[in-house]
């Protein structure tokens, strides 16, 4: 009895933690809703009335649309490269345990213990070594080397799930490398694939420490936009948009469920 009574006691004091870390997760960005539809022209809770002002200055502002047309093409473009590089390097360390595998391994994954000033200095005086700064191929490569990582993590995740004597048994009836990876191995892993084109693409989208190094006026990401508005005063605007994405958020995972469920 005082067994089962101490663990009823550990059970709601878990629930109880686990409760307060949700509403204090939760509660900062439910708060923004309201702060979208404000009716002043600063950052406010509505007074007189609820407005959808900020919604449509955000739609019809040149400067917001510039950036999230920027932010979807840098996003998409680093998140394909490094899901596709992220793949196939997932597969040699997967496939491989030689030593030279385990070092090039450290090495793809510097992006992640390196601090991220530090990484976005070296890629500022790479860049502008090259004469390549605020220019497209240097932003796509830099969010490339910075989610490559997350990539070969989820990938290497879902290979862990997959028998290895598919692959040598491949091998073995005459299939290529190339043919047992590309044929067999990859399409068992499409679900971590494409989760890792999901993080990936949502990390290069918050990209904001790099790309404040590397870009400029040419090239201006919606983290860039957001940091601008903020710190010239606070735009009510940044607050619609932030809700804008956290409705596509949702979106896309209410989209993603179904296919995980047929995969």
């Amino acid at each position: 009895m005082i067994a089962k009574s101490r663990f009823n006691t550990a059970r709601s004091l878990s629930f109880v933690v686990t409760m307060a870390v949700v509403v204090f997760l939760v509660v900062p960005i439910l708060v923004i809703f309201p702060l979208s539809l404000t009716d002043q022209r600063f950052l406010s809770f509505p007074r007189e009335a609820i407005s959808f002002q900020h919604y449509s200055k955000l739609l019809s502002d040149p400067r917001w649309l510039r950036s999230i047309s920027s932010s979807l093409i840098i996003s998409t473009c680093s998140a394909a490269a490094a899901t596709l590089l992220g793949a196939f390097s997932a597969v040699a360390l997967w496939s491989n345990t030689s030593r030279w595998i385990l070092r090039l391994a450290v090495v793809l994954f510097l992006p992640l213990f390196v601090p991220g000033v530090l990484h976005a200095l070296s890629l500022y005086w790479l860049w502008v070594q090259f004469g390549l700064l605020d220019t497209f191929p240097a932003l796509v490569i830099s969010h490339t080397v910075l989610t490559l990582p997350l990539a070969i993590i989820t990938v290497s995740a879902s290979l862990s799930q997959i028998d290895y004597s598919l692959y040598r048994s491949a091998i073995s009836l005459g299939a290529s490398d190339w043919t047992a990876t590309t044929r067999i191995i990859l399409p068992n892993a499409k679900l971590g694939i494409f989760a890792g084109f999901v993080l990936c693409f949502i990390t290069s989208w918050d990209e904001v420490v790099a790309t404040n190094f590397i870009a400029g006026r040419t090239w201006r990401t919606v983290p860039l936009q957001l940091w601008s508005g903020l710190r010239e005063r606070v735009d009510p605007s940044v607050a619609a948009l932030s809700v804008m994405l956290i409705l596509a958020t949702v979106l896309l995972v209410l989209l993603v469920r179904p296919w995980r469920r047929i995969s």
